[in-house]
């Protein structure tokens, strides 16, 4: 096994209030390097952020994309097509698996990722245009799967809701998953849609902790929010599903059962959960969280991650990303089985989406060939 000495600072950086990220460290495609100088102006507060430190500013970057649906053949990811209206997240979760596609912009995975958002200002144009293609074949699309659909800057650019405008228009099936009380917005959308078996919705909770959520993932809802959005959807007869994800040992861990409780209370149906991934430059800036914020236990956490990762940080394996392997990974199997089973969630058939009103606008033609032979299943939740 690989030697893991020395790899948290002995002054880790200090985190920056309403950021996930402590670093911006270098994206493996930059060309220039970056280095991390103490000029001894650095004043940390009692609450461990940085008082006088400049404020981040998020900025958003117009972006014209060349398509917009992504296909997926991972045998472990259970929808084939997602559509995602913006690149980076403002939410900053520290964990977020998509933050090393900023790499591929030139930027940085780090705070990068959470404050230079890239908008695809032209994704309704592009998804009507996919659509009403005459040779197009309609599968459940998962919208928000790489970045929130629902992120702060979708309040006023509005992209999300247009796509899901044209979705409706078009009787096309979809799944959203989302940290954001924003899609209470747009019940007037998917609540007819949910009458006809179009729509379901999952929303993320890591922990009922509302300090630890503050700092892994700042600027998305608190879990109490999210729980009264769960709620709000049922009630509007949209099914909803929670995710549990990632399970981070000994962070987010112990609360797992009383997330899974207080999310069934709240109106949900069905549950699923993720281990967490530390895919690229995700494992240094999990690291260096966590020597920000729970030095104390900052060795206990990657020590048990490694136990589910085969003495990894990270295991890309399709059958073992996900849910991890060994004791402790079925271990937190086995808690999670016995806790959906108490509280009656995943007991109905789930994930089952109806296509059979796919039209295209320009003509309306009744049921599509392929979609009247059957629904289609998405286990996305």
């Amino acid at each position: 096994m690989a030697s893991h000495d020395n790899e948290y600072p002995v002054a880790p950086p200090a985190p920056l209030k309403g950021r996930g990220a402590v670093t911006n460290m270098q994206g493996r495609y930059e060309k220039d390097e970056r280095e991390r100088v103490d000029d001894g102006w650095t004043y940390i507060g009692e609450d461990g952020e940085t008082n006088d430190a400049p404020s981040l500013r998020t900025q958003v970057f117009e972006e014209r994309a060349k398509s917009i649906l992504t296909r997926n053949s991972s045998p472990d990811i259970p929808f084939g097509v997602s559509l995602n209206p913006y690149r980076g997240c403002e939410h900053g979760c520290i964990y977020c698996f998509a933050r090393p596609t900023h790499s591929y912009l030139g930027l940085s995975p780090g705070l990068d990722f959470e404050s230079q958002i890239y908008a695809k200002i032209n994704a309704g144009e592009l998804l009507e245009r996919e659509l009403d293609k005459p040779s197009y074949q309609p599968e459940p699309i998962a919208l928000g799967v790489i970045t929130d659909a629902y992120q702060p800057v979708e309040r006023n650019l509005r992209i999300t809701r247009r796509v899901i405008e044209i979705l409706s228009e078009r009787g096309h099936p979809f799944a959203a998953i989302t940290k954001s009380s924003l899609i209470e917005r747009d019940i007037d959308l998917l609540a007819p849609m949910a009458q006809k078996g179009q729509v379901m919705a999952a929303i993320t909770i890591t922990t009922l902790d509302a300090d630890i959520a503050r700092t892994l993932e700042p600027r998305a809802a608190t879990p109490s929010r999210r729980l009264r959005t769960i709620r709000a959807l049922t009630e509007a007869g949209i099914p909803v599903g929670v995710s549990v994800a990632p399970v981070i040992p000994f962070v987010t861990e112990p609360d797992m059962e009383r997330v899974l409780e207080a999310c069934a209370e709240a109106g949900a149906t069905s549950a699923s959960y993720i281990v967490l991934r530390l895919p690229w430059e995700v494992a240094p800036l999990f690291k260096d969280w966590l020597a920000a914020h729970f030095p104390d236990r900052a060795e206990r956490v990657m020590g048990r991650v490694r136990d589910m990762r085969g003495g990894k940080d990270y295991d890309s394996d399709f059958s073992k990303r996900m849910k991890g392997e060994g004791l402790w990974a079925d271990m937190l199997k086995q808690r999670f089985h016995n806790a959906t089973k108490r509280l009656g969630l995943n007991q109905r058939q789930r994930g089952i989406l109806d296509m059979s009103e796919f039209r295209h606008v320009e003509k309306v033609v009744g049921r599509h060939p392929r979609a009247a032979v059957d629904s289609a299943q998405m286990k996305l939740f």
